[in-house]
């Protein structure tokens, strides 16, 4: 069955390979850009089959019309999939309060004001797919990317207490938590905040412990998304990639381990 997906960010990167890989197995696309010019290949190749829409998803009243204009062209919505969003590298004392806001408007205050706008149409059709498109570092963290990893824990946390919510109502909701990939997103779609000296050491030891194997192929991810989109019983938390795994697998070793170091103190605390 033909399926009606809404994607964000489709101007590049993730966005723009999904989009195509939906499109070119018959599936109906609107497909939303800051710049509709970055869709326009999309139309010339798949026609009425994609639907482009100009879209600053940090724009609420737009973000919501957005939806409307989807659900009026196709006549329902059956996959969300919020891929909007970029990264922002530096030390958390080196960010500026605009740097700081910026990151959480897009990164997480776009994504709830599509989620919103989306819930009362697949509400009404008693089916939907929310797809989020979080981080590994939405469930553990690495230095020089605080801001960012603090606006994926706010995407994992409201998606998780969103999937109880909503399940009642034929909704599903997925977590797409990919590891690093060679898109453009520590690249041209990046911001930087002004470097301090004092964090050189660490923003060096960063970058020297990633490898070439450490970032993966972005058009390997397409066979993996399109199973999560077809699947009866997707999962909530859907990591991709080879370093996500075992990278969260020890950070939460090591917090359970520090949990139960502690847990008497902690009980005790309880007071009765």
């Amino acid at each position: 069955m033909t399926k009606i997906i809404l994607i964000t960010g489709a101007s590049r990167g993730f966005g723009k390979l999904w989009a195509k890989a939906l499109l070119e197995r018959g599936d109906k696309v609107a497909a939303t850009a800051r710049n509709l010019e970055d869709l326009h290949d999309l139309v010339e190749k798949y026609g009425d089959a994609v639907l482009p829409i100009q879209l600053d998803v940090n724009d609420r009243e737009a973000s919501f019309a957005a939806v409307s204009k989807v659900k009026a062209h196709f006549g329902r919505i059956d996959v969300l999939i919020n891929n909007a969003g970029f990264g922002l590298f530096g030390a958390i004392e080196e960010t500026t309060e605009q740097q700081a806001r910026a990151q959480m408007e897009t990164n997480f205050f776009g994504l709830l004001w599509l989620t919103q706008a989306v819930i009362p149409i697949m509400r009404e059709q008693e089916s939907g797919h929310i797809i989020q498109v979080s981080s590994f570092l939405g469930l553990v963290t690495f230095p020089v990317l605080g801001i960012y990893n603090a606006s994926k824990y706010a995407v994992n946390g409201l998606s998780e207490t969103l999937a109880s919510e909503v399940k009642s109502f034929g909704i599903k909701v997925s977590l797409i938590e990919p590891n690093g990939f060679s898109t453009d997103w520590s690249g041209a779609s990046a911001m930087q905040t002004e470097p301090s000296e004092i964090y050189a050491p660490v923003k060096q030891a960063f970058f020297e412990s990633a490898t070439p194997d450490s970032w993966g192929k972005p058009e390997s991810t397409t066979p993996a998304v399109l199973q999560l989109i077809d699947s009866e019983n997707p999962p909530l938390h859907f990591l991709l990639g080879k370093v996500a795994y075992p990278g969260v697998k020890q950070v939460y070793s090591e917090r359970l381990a520090e949990f139960e170091a502690w847990k008497e103190v902690s009980a005790e605390a309880h007071g009765h």
